[in-house]
């Protein structure tokens, strides 16, 4: 077997191979990365974050009003406790429950708007979940496919690295390392055939003299041009 012959085996391999790992990077990213689902996750994260801070508005209001009575309670205790007696100073007292009872109107008022808020986020919350398991149903269906299609080119991947490792057994170290640079130099493609006088990759027409160096079995010939190496069918 030419040497030609055998990197443009090799040559066909890779580039299938090169194939199978650009779709499956397409079907993982596209399995991860749904513009859908990052925005579903995104909208329930955001509901979480604003119920969590109307439950700990509405805590913080059931708080002060719980302090306000507690105070009014004490100041009405002191006032109806037959204690005091001072007229000033039962004046005084009528004045602070008054006050007190105010207050604890507003701070009631605030507990009151605190727990409808605290409903809503929670509504809202409850919403964002339902769209992501929506969301989330939709692409396990959606995806099955991909799935799927994942798995045949992962086997497929596995026996055409199997057939690279029988290929490259019969091809000698120092020509598979041209092949390499050239792979790495070209876009993947390293070896590519001659059709109608012309390289197949540039264009590039070639003199029968070339085309006949390029039928060698001993010797690699490149593309006057590309560079690439030259294989004749």
């Amino acid at each position: 077997m030419s040497a030609a012959l055998g990197l443009y085996r090799l040559q066909q391999v890779d580039s299938q191979i090169d194939q199978i790992q650009v779709r499956l990077k397409a079907i993982q990213q596209t399995l991860e990365n749904d513009v859908v689902l990052r925005a579903a996750t995104e909208g329930l994260a955001a509901a979480e974050s604003r119920h969590k801070e109307s439950e700990r508005t509405l805590k913080l209001s059931e708080a002060e009003v719980e302090k306000q009575r507690i105070k009014l309670q004490q100041t009405e205790a002191s006032l109806y406790g037959g204690k005091v007696h001072n007229p000033k100073e039962l004046q005084d007292l009528q004045k602070d429950v008054a006050y007190l009872k105010r207050h604890l109107e507003i701070l009631e008022e605030r507990q009151l708007e605190a727990m409808l808020a605290a409903e809503e986020t929670e509504k809202d919350l409850q919403t964002a979940k339902t769209d992501l398991e929506r969301v989330l149903s939709n692409l396990k269906e959606q995806n099955r496919d991909l799935t799927t299609e994942g798995d045949v080119l992962r086997k497929d991947l596995e026996r055409l690295n199997s057939e690279r490792q029988a290929v490259v057994t019969d091809i000698a170290g120092q020509t598979l390392t041209v092949y390499d640079q050239l792979r790495k130099q070209k876009r993947g493609l390293a070896i590519t055939t001659i059709e109608d006088n012309s390289c197949e990759a540039c264009g590039t027409t070639l003199t029968q003299s070339q085309q006949q160096t390029a039928r060698s079995t001993t010797h690699l010939f490149h593309c006057p041009t590309c560079g690439r190496i030259l294989y004749a069918n």
